[in-house]
């Protein structure tokens, strides 16, 4: 076991390399979108992305930009704004390969990982467009109810998992408070990438009042200080969305020049310097 390194965001993206399988939150629960920019910028290429369980902004870019060549998702959506445009582009085109799935089955998929099971049964998914539509979803009968079919999923292991929290420590513990999601996709994935908000010297578990909430350092390769983030997108308990640059993202990245063009924007707006 290595210890967490503490890197600058362009570094930590680098980790992130062609064709890995990267885990992301949804937009509720910390997502990494300087480090998404940092990505397309650098141009990586044919990512099968696992959202955790579904994503918005983020899976958004990634598809427009290029970046993504599977997702494996329950719903890529801008909330009140609408489907992700990039995404439903995408679809409609086959550009990139679509695995549906529910909230539930990703995040049986990535217990099974987490507890080092090679496939987690699941109810409910039985008769469902999306059984059909799941070669790699199998009906197995309960073994210890014969006649009993239920669904088995295999574990989703990602290479890397990447989300946004508030703070971490100098010896890489990371606080995510009750966002128990992104402790099961840290420990689902092989390596587990965090941007944060700013960095303590003191250790969180020291602090009983955090120390339930934190995904402890050997689950954490890297860290990054980038402020804001997770801009546009909020993050809880600290900021709101910029519902503003939502909406008009999700006006412009309805043709592909507005998206070129909003993107080529934000890859210029300046970066918030660490303290």
């Amino acid at each position: 076991m290595t210890a967490t390194t503490i890197d600058a965001l362009g570094t930590l993206a680098a980790r992130i390399g062609d064709g890995a399988k990267l885990g992301v939150p949804a937009d509720y629960s910390g997502v990494a979108v300087a480090a998404t920019l940092a990505l397309i910028q650098r141009a990586v290429r044919r990512l099968h992305l696992v959202c955790v369980p579904t994503s918005g902004l983020q899976a958004d870019l990634l598809i427009g930009a290029g970046c993504v060549a599977t997702i494996e998702t329950s719903a890529v959506t801008l909330g009140e704004y609408g489907p992700g445009p990039r995404f439903v582009e995408a679809v409609r085109t086959g550009s990139i390969r679509l695995l549906d799935a529910t909230c539930p089955a990703i995040l049986a998929a990535l217990q099974a990982a987490e507890k080092g099971l090679p496939f987690m049964p699941l109810r409910g998914l039985i008769g469902s467009d999306l059984a059909s539509h799941r070669a790699d979803w199998k009906i197995i009968d309960n073994p210890f109810q014969p006649g009993d079919p239920i669904m088995a999923l295999p574990a989703i292991k990602p290479d890397v998992a990447l989300f946004h929290a508030p703070l971490a420590d100098r010896e890489g513990n990371v606080w995510v408070g009750r966002r128990r999601e992104l402790v099961t996709l840290a420990h689902a994935a092989e390596t587990t990438l965090v941007t944060v908000e700013r960095i303590e010297n003191t250790s969180l578990f020291e602090d009983e009042s955090r120390a339930a909430g934190v995904i402890p350092s050997f689950y954490i390769e890297a860290i990054a200080e980038a402020r804001t983030g997770a801009w546009p997108i909020g993050l809880w308990n600290t900021y709101k969305p910029d519902e503003a640059t939502l909406k008009s993202y999700a006006q412009a990245a309805r043709t592909r020049d507005g998206f070129d063009r909003l993107i080529a924007s934000w890859l210029d707006r300046p970066a918030v310097a660490a303290e």
